[in-house]
C-alpha cells in the first residue's frame, strides 16, 4: 500500500474500525444482486426480482437518514445495534418466504424491513473525520474508503451470485446477513474511535437536507443510482441470455475494479481549483460511459466497457464527500453522508425496477438504454444545480472552515 495510505493507520484504533467497516459493507453489494439472483432462479420473474431489490433500496433510502440522524444525536453503538437486529430479522423472513413460496406481499414486506440496515460506510467516514478533520489526511481517508467500497462491489457480487447459482438460491442473501451482523457488532464494540454525539445540537434546522448544496448532490445521485441499479439487473439478464449467468458476477466485479483503480490513484493526487468542477466533470464522465453499453454484443466487450465506465465512479464519490464537508454542519455530518447514500439507494430502486420491466418486455440488450437515460438526467441536474455547489454554507462545521477554504480546496 502506498505510504499516504499506510500513514492513515498510525492513529490508534483505525485498523480495527476499518476492518469492521469493510466486513459490514460487503452486504451492500451482496443483498440487492443476491435477491435478484435468488428470485429469478426460484421464479424466473425478473420483474419481481427487480422490484424486490428496488424495495430494499427504497426502504433504505427512507430509513437510512433517520438512523444516521439518531446516530449523530445518540452515538453509533446505541443506534446501530437495534437497527441491525431489525434488518437481520427481516432478512430471515425474506429467505423463508422465498424458500417456501409464500405470497409476493410477504417478500415485499420482508424487503421493507431489510431497508433498516445502517449506512456503515457513512459511520466509518465519520470516524475518519473525527480523527483527521481539517488535515490533508482526510482526503486520503475518503479516497481509501471509496476504494474499499469498490473492493466490496468486486467481491460481493462474485460471492453472492456464485453461491446462489452453484450452491442454493438463498445462499447469497444468507451470507450477506451474516457479514452485516459480524461487521456492525464488531464496529460498535470499538468505543474509543466512536465520534462524539451531539444530543442537543440544532444548528441549521432539524435536518441536513436544509442545505441547498446537499440537495443538489442528493438529486444528482438519484439519477446516478439509477445507473448502478439498472446496470446490475441488466448485466445478470444479459449474461443469462448469453448462456453464462454465473459470469455476471465477474463482469460486475470488473465494473467495480475500474472504480477501485481510479480511486486508489485519485487518493494519491492533489488538485488545485474548486472541487465542484471536478464533481461535475465526473458526473458527465459517468453519463458518457453508458453509451458504449448500448452496442454490447458479447460478455468480453461488456466487461471492457464496464471497466472503462467504472473509472469515473470513485473520483466522483470522493469529491462528493469533500463537498458534503463544505455544505453540512459538523453535528449533522453522518446524516449528510447518508443522504447521498439515500439518493443512490432511491436511484437504484428506480433503475433496477425499470430495468426489470424493460428486460421482461424487450430483452436484456434493450435494458441498457435505462442507464444511458439515467446518465443524461444526472448531467442535467448537475448543471442546473451547479451554482448552489459554488456557495458553501457560512459557518459550516465540516472540515473546511471559512478561514481555510482555499487551502482545503487545494488539498482536496
Amino acid at each position: 500500500m502506498p505510504s499516504p495510505y499506510r500513514a492513515l493507520f498510525g492513529a490508534p484504533g483505525s485498523k480495527g474500525f476499518s476492518i469492521a467497516g469493510f466486513v459490514g459493507r460487503i452486504p451492500i453489494s451482496m443483498m440487492g444482486i443476491g435477491v435478484v439472483t435468488m428470485v429469478s432462479q426460484l421464479t424466473g420473474r425478473y420483474g419481481l426480482a427487480g422490484a424486490l431489490s428496488a424495495t430494499i433500496a427504497l426502504s433504505a433510502a427512507v430509513a437510512g437518514p433517520q438512523v444516521s440522524r439518531l446516530v449523530d444525536r445518540y452515538g453509533q453503538r446505541r443506534v446501530l445495534r437495534p437497527a441491525t437486529l431489525i434488518s437481520l430479522a427481516a432478512a430471515a423472513l425474506l429467505l423463508c418466504a422465498a424458500h417456501y413460496g409464500w405470497p409476493d406481499w410477504a417478500l415485499f414486506a420482508a424487503c421493507v424491513g431489510i431497508g433498516c440496515v445502517p449506512s456503515v460506510g457513512a459511520m466509518i467516514r465519520a470516524r475518519w473525520a473525527a480523527l483527521y478533520r481539517g488535515t490533508p489526511q482526510l482526503h486520503t481517508a475518503y479516497s481509501f474508503e471509496s476504494v474499499m467500497d469498490e473492493v466490496c462491489f468486486i467481491i460481493g457480487p462474485i460471492i453472492s451470485i456464485g453461491l446462489s447459482t452453484a450452491w442454493f438460491p438463498e445462499a447469497g442473501p444468507l451470507l450477506a446477513a451474516c457479514f452485516l451482523a459480524v461487521g456492525v457488532f464488531s464496529l460498535t464494540a470499538q468505543r474509543a474511535t466512536e465520534p462524539e454525539p451531539h444530543p442537543r445540537e440544532r444548528r441549521g434546522g432539524g435536518t441536513a437536507m436544509r442545505s441547498r448544496g446537499l440537495q443538489v448532490l442528493v438529486a444528482t445521485f438519484v439519477a446516478t443510482g439509477a445507473i448502478f441499479g439498472a446496470v446490475d439487473v441488466v448485466t445478470v439478464a444479459f449474461a443469462e441470455e448469453e448462456g453464462h449467468k454465473a459470469a455476471a458476477s465477474v463482469v460486475l466485479a470488473v465494473y467495480a475494479a475500474g472504480s477501485c483503480v481510479a480511486g486508489m490513484v485519485y487518493g494519491l493526487l492533489h488538485f488545485a481549483g474548486p472541487p465542484e468542477r471536478r464533481w461535475l466533470l465526473g458526473v458527465c464522465a459517468m453519463a458518457v460511459s453508458m453509451i458504449p453499453l448500448l452496442l454490447v454484443g458479447n460478455l468480453p466487450f461488456l466487461a471492457v466497457a464496464l471497466f472503462v465506465a467504472g473509472l469515473s465512479i470513485a473520483p466522483t464519490m470522493i469529491t462528493t464527500m469533500s463537498l458534503i464537508e463544505e455544505h453540512v454542519p459538523r453535528a449533522q455530518l453522518t446524516e449528510g453522508m447518508t443522504w447521498v447514500s439515500t439518493g443512490l439507494a432511491a436511484g437504484v430502486a428506480l433503475g433496477s425496477s425499470v430495468a426489470g420491466w424493460v428486460i421482461d418486455a424487450a430483452g436484456a440488450r434493450a435494458g441498457y438504454g435505462v442507464p444511458a437515460v439515467a446518465g443524461a438526467v444526472a448531467v442535467a441536474v448537475g448543471f442546473l444545480g451547479f451554482r448552489r455547489l459554488k456557495r458553501p454554507a457560512p459557518g459550516r462545521g465540516g472540515s473546511v472552515e471559512q478561514h481555510s477554504e482555499r487551502k482545503e480546496r487545494h488539498v482536496a
